[in-house]
């Protein structure tokens, strides 16, 4: 008789239901895809690990690491490849600095005719010139190597003008990802006020505010005096003592705020916040986040934590460079507009203290964030 696999079953929601069927009978989607979506399908099914593998024609390590990955952060997320990181660089600064240089020139200086770098005409160059130069590690650099290297500096030397940002090619889709969630935050919130039970579903939006400085005053500040001084006099020099970042998760459903204040966000830090807050919520409950494509959320030993709390927790990613669209955004500006405006300190420890109490005067009297701008979705449906 076989034994039974300690493996966890495979949760779906509804629409994860429906879009893996629909996506494991496509015709147009990639192979891949449809292969990963009938891995899912297969397993939610009960079918065994084995069974999948022999009918996909896969090797069982194959088939567990989609089932895997689904299980530590759902299916929306888990299906899709994870980046990789890559390899330790062997090509010294001294040579990137070279490339550099060579980008930040333009080709008629070399004796091209064109106006402006290509990529490929700028990696002909390095590769045929590298040992001239003194870098024979770049005598076989390709087009993908030197653009690592410009990526490195933010350098487009083939562009005219200079881009703040680059676009992510699914942004709309993953707009209309987050939109809908928020919509459907909406709605579980007016059926409460409405009497219904809490849903089990519980959304929150997860992000970080870096950089946040410990300043002291060189000098006290000199209160207002009453006709005379209006304002608080303060001197323009001022000590730093250095600076902390607020990792924070903000419940979409009553306002409450899990926080903590780190130096650093790491995978270490993010996986304490995610066991604060699992240790918050109800156990029988889904915590669903919205985050963004920092790389501690997705790591290695992130992934490792979320396998020990299977169906626990649930991503939804906003797109590259869409920070506007997580509401936790709102929090921070509202701690910059209220207890961190014109913060002064004795000391950095000082400044972690005040960070965590204007938290938890925050927490004394929630507000509840809302998404009103909902007509984007009509834009996404038209370009989607």
């Amino acid at each position: 008789m076989a034994r039974a696999s300690a493996r966890s079953r495979l949760v779906l929601t509804t629409e994860e239901k429906s879009r893996l069927d629909q996506l494991r009978q496509s015709k147009t989607a990639a192979f891949r895809d449809v292969q990963r979506a009938q891995i899912l399908w297969r397993y939610h099914a009960g079918e065994t690990v084995s069974q999948i593998a022999r009918d996909l024609k896969m090797t069982r390590k194959s088939v567990l690491k989609w089932i895997d990955k689904t299980l530590q952060i759902g299916a929306e997320v888990g299906i899709k490849d994870t980046p990789h990181k890559p390899r330790e660089a062997v090509i010294t600064d001294d040579a990137k600095a070279w490339v550099v240089s060579l980008a930040c020139s333009k080709p008629k200086a070399f004796g091209y005719a064109a106006e402006l770098w290509t990529r490929s005409a700028l990696a002909r160059h390095v590769s045929k010139h590298a040992v001239q130069a003194g870098y024979p590690a770049l005598t076989k650099a390709a087009k993908a190597t030197v653009q690592r290297i410009l990526d490195a500096q933010t350098l487009r030397p083939h562009k005219v003008t200079y881009y703040l940002e680059r676009r992510d090619p699914n942004f709309l889709v993953k707009m209309k990802d987050v939109l809908l969630v928020y919509q459907e935050v909406a709605l579980q919130n007016e059926a409460v006020l409405n009497g219904a039970s809490q849903p089990l579903v519980i959304t929150v939006s997860v992000d970080e505010k870096p950089g946040v400085q410990a300043i002291g005053n060189t000098t006290p500040d000199l209160p207002p005096v009453a006709r005379k001084y209006p304002t608080v006099a303060r001197d323009h020099e001022y000590i730093r003592y250095g600076t902390w970042s607020i990792l924070a998760a903000l419940d979409l459903h009553n306002g409450h705020v899990t926080a903590r204040v780190e130096e650093r966000h790491r995978s270490v830090e993010f996986i304490a916040l995610l066991q604060d807050l699992d240790g918050y919520y109800p156990p029988d409950s889904t915590i669903r986040l919205i985050l963004d494509n920092h790389s501690a959320h997705i790591s290695k030993e992130t992934r490792a934590y979320l396998a020990t709390r299977p169906n626990r927790f649930k991503y939804v990613l906003t797109p590259k460079h869409g920070s506007w669209l997580n509401i936790v955004e709102t929090l921070f500006g509202k701690m910059t507009r209220t207890f961190l405006r014109q913060i002064r300190v004795g000391s950095k420890k000082e400044l972690k203290e005040r960070i965590l109490l204007g938290i938890a005067e925050i927490n004394e009297m929630p507000v509840v964030h809302r998404w009103k701008a909902f007509e984007a979705l009509e834009a996404t449906a038209e370009a989607v």
